[in-house]
């Protein structure tokens, strides 16, 4: 599975690391995901989810 939110798609994005003396380097920066049993069209499957979604109450959890 790729790292990517199951819900809203949130994944890696890039960019540069400027250290004290602006040297640049490249970075990525990865989404915090959690995987999580979830309720999904009535069955319950493991998903990779954001906790931006989790704490936002856009995924039902399953037991």
């Amino acid at each position: 599975m790729a790292n990517r939110c199951a819900v809203c798609g949130k994944g890696k994005s890039t960019g540069m690391q400027v250290s004290h003396s602006h040297i640049r380097t490249k970075k990525t920066w990865a989404p915090n995901l959690q995987p999580v049993k979830a309720i999904i069209d009535g069955t319950t499957r493991r998903i990779k989810v954001c906790t931006r979604c989790l704490r936002s109450g856009k995924v039902t959890r399953a037991n």
